[in-house]
């Protein structure tokens, strides 16, 4: 949802422009060119889904938001399996709450670890969010 509302033309990549457009909305009209290239920086290149996912993970970093996440997996893994049905949990997260996009669970799919039943490791897909990318 954060990424949808810095995303300013949906395009699927946070640009300059984005990052103005989102300070604009919050109040904030004198953001310098140099404060908003340092922020991009960051993303070592296109700032897309993923790399969000990586960089907000980072920020994280020295609190315990993993636990958190975890602890919201379990809610639909009563038999305590460590996975989630990526069919069903895909459903869930295009109709309920806060709605995804479809997009965005085939970005957020595009790096969420899946069995050959078709089940989400949802543990190693709570370590890419706080840490990034396993293959990284």
């Amino acid at each position: 949802q954060a990424f949808s509302c810095i995303d300013q033309n949906r395009d699927g990549i946070i640009t300059k422009a984005d990052l103005k457009e989102t300070y604009w909305q919050l109040g904030k009209t004198n953001v310098s060119e140099e404060e908003l290239e340092e922020m991009l920086k960051e993303g070592k290149g296109p700032i897309n889904f993923t790399v969000f996912l990586t960089l907000f993970g980072e920020k994280l970093n020295g609190t315990d938001p993993e636990e958190s996440i975890l602890n919201a997996f379990k809610l639909f893994d009563p038999a305590g399996t460590g996975t989630v049905n990526k069919d069903e949990f895909k459903q869930l997260l295009l109709t309920q709450a806060d709605k995804f996009s479809p997009e965005e669970v085939e970005q957020m799919f595009a790096v969420t670890p899946v069995d050959v039943s078709g089940n989400i490791d949802y543990k190693s897909l709570c370590y890419i969010i706080t840490h990034g990318d396993e293959k990284e």
